[in-house]
């Protein structure tokens, strides 16, 4: 008998004879999967880029990978047990006997709560995209940097990690792409580093570069609810419901090591590999605003391709391993044609093209939602001076300035810096071919010229919407907003200040102007916004 055949077995794994084990295999694991439990066994293999040949490094990889995988999955991953093997030579999980391997034993998640599992079904939603994006933000700020792991997001070591995935795709990616289309994607990538080597090198020295992931993908997200799952009662609030990320590289630092635009990247990648192109988008914006780093659209696509190159890669491996199960090879082949051809794709444009709406007007009217509606209908990144200015000034994107108008924060050298550079994060996401949202007053003729330059730089098509609404209607905002906290600092006693300050717009041609007024029901304006975004775009896009 063999350890894969024994732990098949109920009783190997502590069940009742009743019970069921399934049996997962991927190219690295053997997982039995029992009641609420889940043990995953390392095979005895070397790969190139791991090595699991001993009992000894199979060992080390587990202790990693239940340490590694607590920083976003504490609740999930339970430790390491050993696998044990008696006198007749049968191995198990729960008898004594000589130890001859090791298991992580983990917590049952539920299969329908897995990202991948409700894009299948339908039920994967925008605000599915805007939870992981916040997670994965929150969990890179926290993740370790230093001297060590910022050299593997060097140009030097990027540089590696590439020409390392093609050698070992040499056998295999021809069987995919054609010869001329792996030159094509082989040149792209080692050009594409070559070209923005300062960037990438700029990166990693201002600390982008961290221990993160290294496997983003659908299938290692799960959505909230998860309490049950968790071993938590309906009533415990020590944890808020949030997404479980787990199986993080464990066996190569290097793979995890890496720059936070390539992990991210991973996933925005891996929902373009289902089908969910606009979702992935979605998450790149929301994780730009999160994590305050627009600079990342500079680079994605290039991470993107590399991204989809490992994925294929690994995939390859699996649907050329003879003792794989038949519909595992084929599955894993249709993984690798999608994400070769996905890698080749992403050195073209993007589908949705270059637009810059900038949306304005006086404190609180309205700005901010209208922005969310514009960027939620572009699949655009919004890029607001709200947050801009406080990064700027290394505050928190909630921390209070009470300066008066025109002063401290609101300085009118400090505002236009604060412009400047919003313009500066913009003309990043639009040299990658997207569109941008840009979240600001725009009180000066001035302001609104210098966005509309912006666009017309990079041939993209520009519009301002000015939000309206009543004056009583912004102070019973304004009144509202100060009883929560804010990323806002307009408030009652600088509205007057602010409002007379804010000069017509009669700049722009009336193309270029839209007047949204804001105190009509939400509904009507989303729908508004709707039928203007399609009227303005290109027949070809969607």
């Amino acid at each position: 008998m063999s350890l894969k055949t024994d732990l098949m077995q109920p009783q190997a794994c502590g069940a009742a004879p009743d019970e069921t084990v399934e049996l997962i295999e991927t190219h690295i694991s053997w997982v039995f999967v029992v009641g609420a439990h889940v043990y995953k066994v390392k095979k005895p293999v070397d790969l190139g880029f791991l090595d699991f040949t001993t009992s000894t490094l199979r060992h080390a990889a587990c202790e990693a990978e239940v340490r590694l995988n607590s920083r976003l999955a504490p609740e999930v991953y339970l430790g390491v047990v050993p696998v044990t093997r008696n006198d007749a030579g049968r191995f198990s999980l729960c008898s004594s006997g000589e130890i001859d391997d090791w298991a992580v034993h983990m917590r049952r998640l539920p299969e329908g709560r897995r990202a991948d599992s409700l894009a299948r079904r339908g039920d994967l939603t925008s605000q599915h995209m805007l939870m992981m994006a916040h997670e994965i933000s929150d969990f890179h700020a926290r993740c370790a940097s230093g001297v060590e792991v910022q050299y593997y997001g060097m140009p030097d070591a990027v540089l590696r990690n590439v020409k390392e995935n093609f050698a070992q795709t040499r056998a295999t990616i021809e069987h995919y792409l054609s010869a001329s289309e792996v030159t094509t994607l082989q040149q792209y990538q080692v050009d594409f580093i070559r070209r923005h080597a300062p960037l990438i090198e700029r990166r990693a020295r201002l600390g982008r570069v961290r221990d993160g992931h290294g496997d983003l993908r659908l299938e290692h997200v799960y959505l909230p609810p998860l309490r049950a799952s968790l071993g938590l009662s309906p009533a415990d609030d020590s944890r808020v419901e949030r997404p479980v990320i787990i199986d993080c590289i464990e066996f190569n630092d290097r793979f995890r090591y890496a720059d936070v635009c390539a992990d991210i990247a991973f996933l925005s990648m891996d929902c373009a590999a289902h089908g969910l192109r606009d979702f992935g988008e979605q998450l790149l914006a929301r994780y730009a605003r999160e994590a305050s780093d627009y600079d990342l659209y500079a680079l994605v696509d290039f991470y993107e391709s590399y991204r989809a190159l490992v994925r294929g890669k690994v995939a390859a491996i699996v649907a050329d391993d003879a003792g794989v199960a038949g519909e595992l090879r084929e599955a894993a082949r249709k993984t690798a044609l999608t994400c070769f051809r996905l890698s080749l794709a992403a050195s073209c444009p993007p589908v949705i093209g270059p637009e810059v709406v900038a949306v304005g007007g006086v404190i609180a009217s309205g700005k901010s939602t209208i922005a969310e509606l514009v960027a939620g209908a572009l699949c655009a990144p919004v890029i607001d001076s709200d947050r801009t200015r406080k990064a700027m000034l290394g505050a928190e994107a909630q921390q209070p300035m009470r300066d008066a108008a025109w002063h401290g924060a609101y300085d009118p050298e400090l505002t236009a810096r604060v412009y400047a550079e919003v313009l500066r994060r913009a003309a990043v996401v639009v040299a990658s071919g997207r569109p941008v949202v840009l979240d600001a007053s725009f009180r000066s003729a001035e302001s609104r010229a210098s966005a509309r330059e912006l666009a017309r730089a990079h041939g993209a098509p520009f519009r301002f919407l000015e939000c309206r609404a009543q004056s009583d209607v912004c102070r019973a905002r304004l009144a509202t907003r100060a009883l929560s906290p804010s990323v806002s600092d307009g408030r009652l006693d600088v509205f007057d200040a602010f409002a007379a300050a804010f000069e017509p717009v009669t700049e722009l041609p009336t193309n270029e102007h839209v007047v949204i007024t804001t105190d009509r029901p939400l509904e009507q304006t989303r729908a508004r916004i709707g039928a203007l975004l399609a009227r303005g775009r290109p027949a070809q896009h969607p």
